[in-house]
């Protein structure tokens, strides 16, 4: 799958949120992505209830797979179907984020107070097929039962978010933290059959949607693109410059880049100005190595490195200020650069 135009509607410099938030009130939850991110971000909150998890989120509705009432999985390896049907109940509490975001985007969409697109996420087939292997399923029916599953719940939300938001773009990020360990020895799947796996959900959500894909970390650059998302997210590190020539080619076809400006490990930067400076340094490397600084750009969102979920509201008000602020110098430069090239 090759990506051959820029995402509509998508803004340069956009931002929007990755991984979990803090609340633990849903409501509150909704409102404040409706409130501080440019693409509103459907909120999965795993400290409200741990069945928001991005595991077990996913195993809700598995035949075989029990989530308890605090997030607990339990598997009956032996009940496990790759081929039975993945029930999507959207009342249950592992969905309560997702569902209380519709409803107030309803109203912000009447109100005036939202329009445009909307991202969300969900867990990739590696990821949950690995967690099955460690829930001590056998590896072959582990996977095969993780690809069908997370395809099926994807045209589940898929449906759910277009029926409630039906003028929206949706924009759905798989999230596959196990890559980070793609090419490391002991992984559980060869590499071309991992990517194979991801390129399968990247499919399912272009059927309707931009896919994009997430790893909390920096992986393999060439493996990911490989995998064919219209948007790659990646962490603002010098390392990503040696990947220059795969990233200029990506945006060659349209693909768009989420970098995640500020990081969420450590201490939790107050301004800006140390983010924009990092993202500069490292977009005048790719520039010195050969990638169109007008792409750059035009085909940026602004992103968190990773999820809010294990820190506090306040916290996130202030990343998402720094990355709203970032995004808006991004979108100067490249209405700059229009400018320039007389676009």
């Amino acid at each position: 799958m090759v990506t051959t135009r820029i995402s509509a509607g998508i803004s340069g410099g956009i931002a929007t949120g990755i991984g979990g938030l803090p609340h633990r009130d849903a409501d509150e939850a909704a409102e404040f992505v409706l409130r501080h991110m440019g693409m509103p971000a459907i909120p999965t909150l795993p400290r409200r209830s741990p069945a928001e998890g991005s595991i077990a989120q996913a195993m809700v509705g598995m035949q075989g797979i029990t989530v308890g009432q605090y997030g607990s999985i339990a598997v009956d390896r032996h009940k496990i179907d790759a081929l039975a049907p993945v029930v999507t109940d959207l009342t249950h509490d592992a969905f309560t984020g997702f569902r209380t975001f519709l409803s107030h985007a309803i109203i912000a969409r009447e109100e005036g107070r939202f329009t445009g697109p909307v991202k969300w996420q969900f867990v990739g087939p590696v990821t949950l097929g690995t967690a099955l292997v460690r829930a001590g399923v056998p590896m072959s029916e582990a996977f095969e039962a993780a690809v069908r599953s997370v395809r099926e719940r994807l045209q589940h939300l898929l449906d759910a978010v277009s029926t409630a938001l039906p003028d929206s773009r949706q924009v759905v990020f798989i999230e596959e933290p196990a890559l980070v360990e793609l090419m490391q020895p002991g992984f559980p799947l060869a590499p071309d059959t991992a990517i194979d796996m991801v390129s399968g959900a990247l499919a399912a959500v272009e059927t309707s949607a931009v896919s994009g894909l997430h790893v909390c970390g920096l992986a393999d650059i060439p493996s990911q693109l490989a995998a064919g998302p219209a948007i790659l997210s990646l962490p603002v590190r010098t390392e990503v410059a040696e990947s220059a020539g795969y990233l200029q080619r990506f945006m060659e076809h349209g693909g768009m880049i989420a970098w995640g400006v500020v990081p969420t490990s450590g201490p939790i930067t107050t301004s800006a100005e140390r983010p924009w400076r990092q993202l500069s340094a490292l977009w005048c490397e790719l520039v010195q190595r050969g990638v169109d600084p007008a792409m750059l750009r035009q085909q940026a969102i602004v992103t968190p490195e990773c999820g809010l979920a294990s820190h506090t509201p306040s916290v996130a008000v202030r990343v998402h200020a720094v990355a709203a602020e970032v995004g808006r110098r991004v979108r100067d430069q490249a209405i700059a650069s229009r400018w320039v090239l007389g676009a």
